[in-house]
């Protein structure tokens, strides 16, 4: 998968650089930026080359409510490399989930105190290049959302699987069998490499996008996306075709602004909204394929 970096330049009173710098990063991640990292002139934003809308992105921008200040912004193509190496050699502190699911870096195991896990469901990630430990809003209210869930002899689908930590997560509650994709080879062996590292067997990872359900002839208990808003909208109807009657669609990864566009698309599709969480301006929200 390729990726591109925008260069955001911020420039004008220093006491509103900061705050400018969040907003803006907070702005653009509504267009598809997945990553951010701050530099000294503002912020470098890092976007899968095909869910990048510069007409999008510049809205984004001026729709900033910080008078005064100055956003310029250069856009260039990552190199083919392993581009999120740092942030996975210093790793993640572990993560719990409603008190009941433990989240741990699995190359730093050690930052796990002895008896920590004892009574928790635990999953190790290695991730590498892949979306998906547990320290995003979105994926902890997947999570959260399926733990209130009886999931026992479900089989569910997993829509850009990342780092296979919900499909994993699912079959440690007692889920019967997983099938995940993702357009992303790195994070398709890193979701297999993840299974095996939890001696789960029954996770199943496809490469490639909605088009390979169209292989799939059996229909799933539960489908979850975690995925950019846009790519939920054109994908739902494809999502209804796998579903089985009265069976969840959990879908996340977008803004409590979003969420009226994507009820309104899922309601014409027969599905009925049940649940929404948020965790800040982050939405979770769970439909019903009720015929």
């Amino acid at each position: 998968m390729k990726y591109l970096v925008t260069h955001f330049y911020v420039k004008g009173e220093k006491a509103l650089f900061q705050m400018t710098r969040d907003l803006l990063a907070d702005s653009v991640a509504r267009t598809g930026f997945e990553s951010f990292i701050n530099t000294p002139e503002g912020i470098d934003g890092y976007i899968q080359d095909r869910n990048f809308d510069e007409t999008e992105m510049i809205q984004a921008i001026r729709s900033l409510p910080v008078k005064g200040m100055n956003i310029s912004y250069q856009t260039d193509t990552v190199e083919d490399k392993d581009w999120n190496k740092n942030w996975e050699e210093k790793g993640f502190a572990p993560i719990t989930v409603d008190d009941t699911l433990l989240i741990y870096d699995a190359k730093h195991r050690e930052t796990l105190h002895p008896g920590q896990s004892s009574d928790h469901i635990e999953i190790g990630i290695d991730a590498v290049q892949a979306f998906g430990t547990g320290t995003h809003a979105t994926t902890r209210m997947m999570l959260s959302t399926l733990l209130q869930m009886d999931l026992k002899g479900k089989r569910i689908l997993d829509c850009g699987c990342g780092t296979g930590i919900l499909g994993i997560a699912a079959l440690k509650m007692g889920a019967e069998e997983v099938v995940g994709y993702d357009i992303d080879d790195w994070s398709v062996r890193n979701a297999r490499h993840n299974a095996e590292l939890n001696g789960i067997k029954n996770l199943h990872v496809l490469h490639g996008d909605a088009g390979v359900l169209q292989n799939i002839n059996v229909k799933f208990d539960v489908i979850l996306a975690n995925i950019h808003r846009n790519i939920i909208l054109e994908d739902m109807p494809v999502f209804k075709t796998v579903l089985k009657p009265q069976g969840y669609l959990i879908i996340s990864g977008f803004y409590l602004s979003d969420l009226s566009a994507l009820t309104e698309k899922a309601e014409q599709l027969g599905l009925k909204p049940e649940k929404t969480k948020n965790d800040g301006e982050w939405a979770c929200q769970t439909f019903r394929y009720l015929e």
